[in-house]
């Protein structure tokens, strides 16, 4: 299969936090409870975009990393047959289909620099890559949050980085594609957002 089933992702991300524990396994739950959310009203597959969302950064399983983990994401998922997963591994952190405006410094091997290049812009990005890449701006590690409040979160712990305001306005673009398709602003769907604005 080309994901796994629910329980077998929920068991897989209790594994990955115990390879490298952190926050980043709380965030992916708020991520993959947004999918969800959003997938229900946008008459997506929600149990689908559930395990997406849960699984994104899978690639942190291999420790404190910055981009190379959408790279082992890819491998890992490649390996265990979840071919779709391995793809939002890779999709979820770059907007365009040009991975130098995703990533300013790749801290991995330039050949998987390379491959990554190269299959970001080979992939065509479908509704549950841009699902992911909007939920993974609308949570933190402890609940639900605008998106404006994420990007300033990240911009303060990374710092100003290139093509920053091509991403932001892109990132507006897709939530604005999401909201027409939900009929209705998105945040709307998101259960106590309203504490974290």
């Amino acid at each position: 299969m080309a994901y796994p089933s629910r329980s077998e992702a929920e068991k897989e991300l209790e594994l990955d936090n115990s390879l490298n524990p952190g926050v980043w396994t709380d965030h992916s739950r708020f991520v993959a409870k947004a999918c969800e959310f959003i997938a229900k009203t946008a008459e997506m597959d929600a149990n689908k975009a559930y395990i997406f969302g849960l699984l994104h950064d899978i690639g942190r399983r291999i420790g404190r990393c910055g981009q190379k983990h959408v790279y082992a994401g890819y491998v890992y998922c490649m390996e265990k047959g979840w071919d779709e997963v391995a793809k939002i591994s890779m999709t979820h952190s770059f907007l365009f289909n040009d991975a130098e405006i995703g990533v300013p410094k790749y801290d991995g091997l330039t050949q998987e620099w390379l491959f990554v290049k190269d299959y970001i812009q080979k992939t065509s990005f479908d509704d549950y890559d841009r699902l992911v890449q909007l939920c993974d701006s609308l949570a933190n590690p402890n609940g639900f949050c605008i998106a404006e409040k994420r990007l300033v979160d990240i911009t303060l712990r990374y710092g100003i980085l290139p093509h920053m305001v091509e991403k932001w306005k892109k990132l507006f673009e897709i939530k604005a594609y999401f909201d027409e398709k939900c009929g209705q602003n998105i945040y709307n769907l998101l259960p106590g957002i309203e504490k974290n604005l």
